[in-house]
């Protein structure tokens, strides 16, 4: 049997600290509960935490250090796309009218994949994700 209790967070990059931060705000209610200021040897850091003991630590980075093809599966890096779990397929609907006004990008249509019901979408900063609920049996 597993050990892990889930992920804790997830480490992301960012070229505009206020503009991601005030995206993930306006389509899930996120709150900031931690941040560590710019110095020379660390970017500038926010934790900002989506629900369910979920966090994201996101780090403002100047565009030269964004490496990587965001449009391509393979060219994403090691990690291609993350999803968020909501509870309902009307959370997940609700989260859907809430993307376009904040800024997504590309925004998909709710599909079924599997056991859960699933919308692909990209962030301000043209990253892909995924917000994901468990489908009606």
């Amino acid at each position: 049997m597993p050990i892990a209790t889930g992920f804790d967070h997830i480490a992301t990059l960012t070229t505009d600290m206020d503009r991601t931060v005030g995206f993930y705000r306006a389509v899930f209610d996120a709150v900031v509960t931690h941040e560590v200021p710019r110095s020379e040897d660390h970017p500038w850091m926010k934790v900002v935490d989506l629900g369910g003991g979920s966090a994201l630590n996101v780090f403002e980075v100047p565009a030269e250090a964004m490496i990587g093809d965001r449009r391509r599966i393979g060219g994403r890096g090691a990690i291609d796309h993350f999803g968020i779990g909501v509870d309902s397929r009307a959370t997940l609907e609700a989260v859907r009218e809430r993307l376009g006004p904040a800024g997504a990008q590309e925004m998909g249509e709710i599909q079924q994949l599997g056991g859960e019901l699933s919308l692909f979408f990209r962030d301000p900063d043209g990253m892909e994700l995924e917000v994901c609920c468990p489908a009606p049996r």
